[in-house]
């Protein structure tokens, strides 16, 4: 058998996605899985062997280009496509390709693309999106075709791997570091995020909280960053002035990269961004700064993460931009509210390690 995995198009959602691919496999594990992603979200199941290949494709190509596409997904046979994203397109992809067996949400109109149309959830209440491609790893468990006799309990558990590459980034960063630096344990910080403005929390009230955690706690501070937050890493380093506190700006971006210092980190302080889901798979304790978006939407069930979200009558709105044009839910998260949360998640960890 041959599947095709269509990924969903944000990185932190291809980490929730992956207790589903773990079932996926685990009922076919003679299948040749391949996953169909977005270029970005290309390398973040690096290491795991969920799958056997990938290809990535850009939803804005021309005519010609989305074209040749589907020509090639003809020419790879697939006998079934899971669909993660919720998208017309995906389906409609699945559908001209000729996947006889194509398995999905039915949301956006696309039900008659599907051959197995999951009923839709009423979106205006949130629900986990890690139950919602767990339910479609379910449904597949339920209705034939799979080609282990053995029942695999679903479980929320979010899975990740560094490769041998990755960790050579790591080591190849650290070389560049002080000695000072090297001997402190370290805490990450991950500014930014895709989805839009409103995730954003303040530049200064990162700067505060990266100085009083390198002065107060002894820690090594690092600022992770992909290409779009790279100013704003820079921008964090140089306001918190301080000798423990640096970033990745200057380095090759690759999620690898970032995984791997994720990986080392004692702990993470993040915005409800991609990387926030690199804590959960490396047991990395994580503060999570919730703005616009609705905590349960992408909850990661991790007992080692702390979620801080300002209780206002306008939030959470699901907006990008916020629509008052105040952005009170991040501006008025302060850094000492999110550097009092980081003291008390590491007094926990000490308390259970004891």
């Amino acid at each position: 058998m041959k599947i095709a995995v269509f990924l969903p198009n944000w990185i932190g959602d291809a980490v929730m996605a992956t207790p589903a691919l773990r079932s996926i496999r685990f009922q076919f594990p003679d299948a040749e899985i391949v996953t169909i992603q977005r270029p970005y979200v290309a390398d973040v199941l690096d290491g795991l062997d969920f799958v056997d290949r990938k290809i990535s494709w850009h939803s804005g190509q021309k005519l010609a280009s989305r074209f040749h596409f589907v020509k090639q997904l003809r020419r790879e046979r697939f006998d079934l496509a899971v669909l993660f994203p919720n998208s017309f397109r995906s389906a409609w992809l699945t559908f001209v390709a000729g996947i006889p067996r194509r398995v999905g949400i039915n949301r956006d109109g696309r039900g008659w693309l599907l051959t197995d149309a999951l009923p839709a959830k009423d979106k205006s209440e949130p629900h986990p999106a890690i139950d919602e491609y767990l339910r479609i790893a379910a449904h597949l468990m339920e209705n034939g075709q799979a080609e282990s006799d053995i029942s695999l309990p679903l479980s929320r558990a979010l899975e990740l791997a560094v490769t041998d590459a990755d960790q050579q980034r790591w080591r190849s960063f650290l070389e560049k570091q002080s000695a000072e630096f090297k001997s402190r344990s370290l805490i990450c910080l991950n500014p930014g995020g895709a989805f839009g403005a409103a995730k954003h929390w303040p530049t200064a009230h990162f700067a505060k909280l990266a100085h009083r955690i390198a002065t107060e706690l002894q820690r090594s501070v690092l600022v992770v960053c992909g290409p779009a937050e790279k100013a704003e890493a820079q921008q964090i380093v140089e306001q918190a002035d301080h000798p423990l506190v640096t970033s990745l700006a200057d380095e090759p971006p690759h999620l690898g990269l970032t995984k791997a210092a994720i990986q080392q980190a004692e702990f993470l302080v993040t915005t409800d961004s991609g990387p926030r889901h690199f804590a959960a798979p490396f047991q990395v304790p994580v503060v999570t700064l919730f703005g616009p978006t609705h905590i349960l939407w992408s909850e990661t069930f991790s007992e080692r993460s702390l979620h801080l979200q300002l209780d206002l009558d306008c939030g959470p709105c699901q907006q990008r931009v916020c629509p008052l044009g105040h952005h009170r839910c991040m501006k008025d998260l302060g850094a000492d509210q999110v550097f009092q949360a980081v003291g008390s998640l590491l007094s926990q960890q000490r308390e259970n390690a004891a």
